[in-house]
Formats: C-alpha cells, sequence, structure tokens
C-alpha cells in the first residue's frame, strides 16, 4: 500500500525517510529514525513496533539484515509485513513478506534502500531507485522527494494517493525535517511545498534552538526582541 525510500549521508550523518501512500497519514506510522543509528520503515500491513526493535538491535552494533530477522522472529505476521532498514555505516536490508499484495519489491544498495507493496508496476521501484541514484548534486531531501515524483509518474501506488511524509535526522534525539500530509489530492505537490516552506522559515535556526551541543539555544534578549520588534509585535520593557 506504500512505497518509501530510506538514505544515509555519511558527511552530515543524517538519515533520512521519504513515503507516500493511497492511506491517511503514512508518516504517524512508517518512519522510524534514530540519530547516530539508523533508519526503518515498517508498511504492509504494518508493525510499528517492528521500527523501534530494529533501532534496539542495529544501536547494539547488529548489522541490518541481522536486526530486521530478529524483529520479525516475534511477529507471527512477517509474512504480510514489509520493511527495510539502514544503519549508520550506509549498510541495508529489507524483507518483503511473500503475502503482501503486488506488485510488491525492494532494492537496496549502499546507503539508499527502496521498497513498496501494493503497487502500479515494477516500474514503480525500480525508476524512484534510478531517480534517486542519478542526481547525488542535490540536498537529500529534494533528492528524494525526485525520487517518489519518479515513482508516481511511473505508477505509483495501485489504488491512487492521499499522504506522504518526509522526516530526516542529524544529531539530535528529534527530527530536523518532519514534514507530513495526512490527506491531499497531491501529497507530494504538497509536501514539496512544506519542504520549501522549512526551508525559508526553519533551516536557519535549527541550531538556534536547544540541542546536546547548546542545551538552552538562543537566548540573546536582544537578538529576540529585535526580531519581534521586526514582526510588529510588542516587547514587555526590561
Amino acid at each position: 500500500m506504500t512505497w518509501s525510500i530510506l538514505a544515509h549521508d555519511p558527511a552530515t550523518g543524517a538519515f533520512a525517510v521519504a513515503v507516500t501512500t493511497c492511506n491517511l497519514a503514512v508518516g504517524a506510522a512508517v518512519p522510524h529514525l534514530r540519530a547516530g543509528v539508523g533508519a526503518v520503515a515498517t508498511q504492509s500491513m504494518t508493525n510499528r513496533y517492528l521500527g523501534p526493535a530494529i533501532l534496539d538491535a542495529m544501536q547494539r552494533g547488529v548489522a541490518p539484515a541481522l536486526a530486521i530477522q530478529g524483529a520479525l522472529a516475534m511477529d507471527e505476521g512477517r509474512e504480510i509485513r514489509q520493511v527495510h532498514a539502514i544503519d549508520i555505516h550506509g549498510r541495508t536490508a529489507a524483507w518483503t513478506g511473500g503475502r503482501c499484495v503486488e506488485y510488491c519489491g525492494h532494492r537496496t544498495g549502499q546507503g539508499w534502500s527502496v521498497a513498496g507493496n501494493m503497487l502500479a508496476n515494477e516500474a514503480v521501484v525500480a525508476d524512484t531507485v534510478a531517480a534517486l541514484i542519478a542526481r547525488p548534486e542535490l540536498p537529500l531531501p529534494e533528492r528524494m522527494l525526485a525520487a517518489l515524483d519518479a515513482g508516481e509518474a511511473a505508477g505509483g501506488d495501485r489504488r491512487g494517493r492521499q499522504s506522504a511524509a518526509l522526516q530526516l535526522i542529524t544529531t539530535e534525539d528529534f527530527n530536523d525535517i518532519d514534514l507530513r500530509v495526512d490527506d491531499h489530492q497531491e501529497p507530494l505537490a504538497e509536501l514539496r511545498r512544506l519542504l520549501g516552506l522549512w526551508r525559508a522559515m526553519r533551516e536557519a535556526r535549527l541550531k538556534e534552538q536547544p540541542r546536546r551541543a547548546s542545551p538552552a539555544g538562543l537566548i540573546d534578549l536582544d537578538v529576540i526582541e529585535e526580531r519581534f520588534r521586526a514582526m510588529g509585535l510588542p516587547v514587555k520593557p526590561r
């Protein structure tokens, strides 16, 4: 019912998941990311418990293939699951259960993985992969959205389209990017619009937020109050 991309950027340490489907709020169920560890997408009759279990194993140094195998060993519904994972070394692995709805399949490579089920045809995965690796000069989020666009052009979800999500994590316990289109006639176009807003409104101030390197974040009142004044907001006298 879904196809998704996992990717790792060794230069920044970023992990990212991009996903789209003809179902409500895909971003609430499929992506799982952990800074310094990896990323997982769990889909097709989704079992959300698989994501944390696989990340826990990879955090202990277990390779993605074995981490997936161990998590699925405890899931009696493994034949209707599809799951793939990527770790800090760029290693990838995937599982597509034998009872997932056609077309279903996955492709993996160093630093990336693509998996999908209930797709219009095999070209959805193939064209997503081709687009993902064809433009290495693009920033990772834009490259992943271009890849999803290619998969959509090849036929996408055989039922249609409804939701999409893009999540990216680097150094913190929370995502740098967490964009979700829960219900939209053109979810990929809307997701691209939201990414543009994130670039314009959020990206530059990520380093000002509370983070491991600066637990309080930006607290300079002169800077903060000047921004409020520029917005026409009243500032309480000190």
